[in-house]
């Protein structure tokens, strides 16, 4: 067998998220299903992590066994063929056989775009929000976050996880005129964490919530401290790093 990774994007909008299940669609199985049409035999795949409902990627990696050599100019056109279009696939790079697109993974990074004014362009891609954001208030609370570890606030219950500690890189605002982006990076996060501190960010942004709040709401360790989760069409996954080690 030889392991590869992909290179892929997708929009979730029409997708019951990342992982496999049962009487619902899902990328990872429209991309089982193509591979095994294209490779003639069955094809599992491993995602270097799962994503919601309704949540996109525009850099998401996954690993898949070949029993045969495969090309990476002929693979990719006759892959992007197979695939519906909101998912497509942007590189092929050959790995060591003990390679994991989950595990090996250095770090992952996430945008969540808000837009402060309707735009017909943006209603599967934004949460549109109509209320004032103080930024600078947003990148108080998104600084207090590089303080911590533990971010079991923010996880969604009942997960099957053996711990609730992620060490973040990165967690800042920034405007783009009508738009606000919230850029996040960790070794890990945990399920629904992103939309949950987003959700709960914004309340700081309109003054609902002070940073002692935030801080407060974080040292809980109660996700029912922390409030609503964010939208998902607002969520994408737009980076996973590895080291140059595991690639051939």
């Amino acid at each position: 067998m030889n392991r590869y990774f992909i290179e892929l994007a997708y929009d979730g909008k029409n997708y019951h998220g990342w992982q496999i299940q049962n009487n619902a669609y899902t990328v990872q199985e429209a991309l089982e299903k193509g591979l095994s049409t294209l490779l003639k035999s069955p094809i599992g795949i491993m995602g270097s992590g799962r994503t919601d409902t309704g949540v996109h990627a525009t850099q998401q990696f996954a690993h898949f066994d070949s029993p045969i050599v495969l090309e990476k100019s002929e693979f990719l056109k006759k892959i992007n063929g197979i695939l519906p279009p909101e998912i497509a696939v942007y590189d092929l790079r050959a790995v060591k056989p003990d390679a994991h697109a989950r595990f090996d993974a250095n770090s992952r990074s996430y945008i969540y775009k808000i837009t402060l004014s309707k735009s017909p362009f943006f209603k599967d891609s934004h949460w549109l929000f109509y209320k004032g954001l103080d930024i600078e208030k947003l990148n108080e609370a998104a600084a207090i976050l590089m303080e911590y570890t533990d971010f079991e606030s923010f996880s969604k219950v009942h997960t099957d996880v053996n711990t609730f500690l992620c060490q973040l890189f990165e967690a800042k605002w920034e405007q783009n005129g009508q738009e606000l982006l919230f850029n996040i990076s960790a070794n890990r996060f945990l399920r629904g964490m992103v939309r949950a501190i987003v959700g709960t960010l914004v309340e700081v942004g309109t003054g609902k919530l002070s940073t002692q709040d935030f801080r407060r709401i974080i040292e809980s360790k109660n996700r029912k401290e922390a409030k609503a989760a964010a939208p998902a069409q607002g969520l994408y996954l737009c980076r996973v790093s590895y080291p140059e080690s595991i690639f051939i």
